[in-house]
């Protein structure tokens, strides 16, 4: 059993930057992969970026390349999102995902077995 807890986000103004951490607890295998998804009010959930754990091969949805960062530290199991450059568009309730699975739909969100509690990033204009 993986459990997840949340950390950062909350308020910025467009062009500026916050950053998500997600802790794991429990054990990592070679499958393992941890990302984020995000859903903004009266919108569908999307998958943001995602990272595996073994090789460390991340990837992005489109609209935030070049903008977001994934990365991680294995000895404390934890995943972080670097958020920059950020838009109004990117505001939502992101939640923080794992899950053990090797192949490369990352953005499906049925793979993840766990979940975390969600956090909000509201970007203002």
């Amino acid at each position: 059993q993986v459990q997840l807890v949340e950390s950062g986000g909350g308020l910025a103004q467009a062009g500026g930057s916050l950053r998500l951490s997600c802790a794991a607890s429990g054990r990592t295998f070679s499958n393992y992969i941890m990302g984020w998804f995000r859903q903004a009010p009266g919108k569908e959930r999307e998958a943001v970026a995602a990272i595996r754990w073994s090789g460390g091969t991340t990837y992005y949805t489109d609209s935030v390349k070049g903008r977001f960062a994934i990365s991680k530290d294995n000895a404390k199991i934890t995943a972080y999102l670097q958020m920059n450059s950020l838009k109004p568009e990117d505001t939502a309730v992101y939640y923080c995902v794992g899950g053990f699975f090797g192949s490369s739909d990352w953005a499906r969100s049925a793979r993840y077995q766990y979940w975390g509690q969600g956090t909000q990033v509201t970007v203002s204009s």
